[in-house]
Order: C-alpha cells, then structure tokens, then sequence
C-alpha cells in the first residue's frame, strides 16, 4: 500500500515539475490568414451575391428563384411566398432576400408575369408582402430562358439537390435587364438597353453583320438633341 502511494506522489511530482517548465511560444502571423480569408470572402461574395453572369445575365439567387418557378409552374399563378419557401432548397441566405429579388425581376416586366400589389419603380412604392401577391414565369421566360438538354447541373448547398450552373438564355438579358450590385472590392451597374434595339442587334450578329453604326447614330442624336 505505502509503494503504490510513493509511486502516486511521485508522478504527482514529476507533473508539477513539467508545468514549471516555461513552453515554447509558437507565433502565427495574422497577415496571411487575413489576406487567405479575406479572398475566399471576397471571390465568394463577388461570385455568389452580388455579380450577374455574363452567360445568362442572372445573380445566383435570381437562377434559383426561376429554376424554382419553373419546377412550380404548371400555368396558374402561385403565391410568391410559396415560391420563396421552394427556392430556399436551393438559396441559403434567408427568405427576405429571395423575395426582394423576386419583386424587382418581376417589375422589369420581362420574365415575371406578375398578379397582385408588385409596388412601382417610378413612385417608390413597395410591394405587397409575398402572402398577397402572385406570379408565374412568362411566356418569354418559357420561350427564352430554359432548356434540360444544354443545361449543366451542379448540387445545391446542401447536397440534396441539383441547381442549373447557368440558365441557356437565347437572349442577351443582362443588357435587357440591366444590374446593379456592390461586391468586395468592385461594383457593378449596367443600365437596361432597349429591347427592340438588343433584338435588332441580336439578328445582325448572329447573321455576321455589324450594327455598331447603329449604335454611333443613336448617340449621335442623343448627343445634337442636347440643348
């Protein structure tokens, strides 16, 4: 009994011996984790909140708000809370910006055929919130904005599900629409072009001819109606 208390007191020795035994300090510079983090942030807000793509002219969460709309749609209206409550399978950012977004892409009057108090651009009004007002993809979004076959896929945040990568629009709809959003570092602000002038433009290009006379002329007379 006494051997199994000394050898317990003497472990209980060494032990204190080791903690008076002053430890190496190890320094870990702060300047690289910052800059590492700080563009994983960066890139990951410019990507995926705030930049539109080039190839379908939509922001991530405005793709999934129509691929949502689009696995809804059966030709009647649905209630936008619904569609918001559909898209967060897809968005993980909260309901109240899924349904910001659905209101302004749907008072460019252009993919959204809208139902109820959508609120006014000119007037400042807001819109109705999303448990009284409706929408379904319009005939243009249908016509324009989606196909199966040339769509690549990709899982969505949760692993659940898949997610269009980009939408094959046929249309130049970032121009159509216009963006305007504030990333890390950079901004973004296009101004919608007309539409019948992008459908013209369209045409010449894909026929190989140039319309860029069309565009000096039109600043042309923009420019000698000034007073």
């Amino acid at each position: 009994m006494s051997e199994g208390k000394n050898e317990f007191e003497e472990e209980l020795t060494s032990k204190d011996e080791m903690l008076d035994i002053p430890q190496e300090e190890t320094i870990t510079k702060v300047t690289g984790m910052y800059r590492e983090w700080f563009l994983d942030y960066a890139s990951y807000v410019i990507l995926e909140r705030a930049v539109p793509s080039l190839e379908d002219g939509l922001k991530p969460v405005q793709r999934r708000i129509m691929h949502s709309m689009k696995d809804l749609d059966d030709g009647r209206y649905n209630k936008v809370a619904n569609i918001v409550g559909h898209t967060m399978q897809y968005h993980p950012h909260g309901d109240a910006s899924i349904a910001d977004a659905m209101v302004q892409i749907g008072q460019k009057e252009l993919l959204i055929d809208m139902q109820g108090n959508w609120g006014n651009i000119l007037t400042g009004d807001r819109a109705a919130a999303s448990r009284y007002i409706e929408a379904r993809l319009s005939k243009f979004a249908l016509e324009v904005v989606f196909n199966p076959k040339t769509t690549d896929w990709k899982l969505s945040y949760d692993g659940r599900r898949k997610e269009p990568i980009d939408l094959p629009v046929k249309f130049p709809l970032l121009l159509a629409q216009g963006a305007e959003g504030i990333a890390v570092g950079l901004s973004t602000k296009i101004v919608p072009h007309n539409f019948i002038e992008l459908i013209d433009a369209s045409i010449k290009y894909l026929k190989g001819r140039s319309f860029l006379h069309l565009t000096k002329c039109y600043y042309y007379q923009c420019y000698t109606n000034l007073p």
